[in-house]
């Protein structure tokens, strides 16, 4: 079963990152989100832009990341790549996400619900990043693992939303939810199965 997890994580990251990157290369600025929320995406365009593809190089990056062969084998890669997560993908993305979560669609509780991803998003980050500054490995990893769950909140994101719409709840009540379900119910899960996750992961990094 582990196999399969970790192919439903790739599939599943890999998949939004292309719905995104052509999505928002080839399509007009709001054209893929639900009608409601058509007229509020005009507004910071740049910022939006941004955090999607910045968001898109955490999510692509991300799973091999924990890639146990990749330290293994190719340490310098594994190195290069997590500098990228880290700079473009969290810090770009997180800062971007906390200015753009201030004119979310959702009212108050959805704007609070995705300002507070984005501040634990980075504040995870510079967890991860301090740790393995200071070479103190298995904490970076364990700082990684609950960042990486915050990133994961945009393939949440895009499973809620359609399942809310065939669920035929209320858009406008469901996403004022989704704001908090695509981030929250992973970093539970995280903590709850952080030893048995942070077992499978960890691998000396020598060099």
């Amino acid at each position: 079963m582990h196999w399969l997890g970790k192919s439903l994580l790739y599939v599943l990251s890999l998949g939004v990152v292309a719905y995104a990157v052509v999505g928002y290369s080839l399509r007009p600025l709001g054209s893929l989100v639900h009608p409601d929320m058509q007229s509020g995406f005009g507004i910071e365009p740049v910022a939006i832009y941004l955090h999607v593809f910045a968001s898109a190089v955490a999510l692509l990056l991300g799973p091999f990341q924990f890639s146990a062969r990749l330290r293994r084998n190719h340490l310098q890669i594994h190195r290069w790549m997590g500098r990228i997560y880290l700079s473009v993908g969290v810090l770009l993305g997180g800062l971007s996400g906390l200015y753009i979560s201030q004119f979310a669609f959702g009212g108050p509780v959805a704007r609070l619900g995705f300002s507070a991803l984005a501040v634990a998003w980075l504040y995870t980050g510079l967890r991860a990043y301090l740790a393995i500054r200071r070479r103190d490995i298995a904490l970076h990893q364990t700082w990684m693992l609950r960042n990486f769950s915050l990133t994961f909140a945009a393939v949440m994101l895009r499973l809620n939303i359609p399942g809310a719409m065939l669920a035929g709840l209320d858009f406008a009540t469901a996403y004022t939810f989704i704001a908090w379900l695509c981030w929250v119910p992973n970093l539970v899960v995280t903590e709850w199965l952080g030893p048995a996750l942070h077992q499978r992961t960890q691998q000396p990094l020598a060099g």
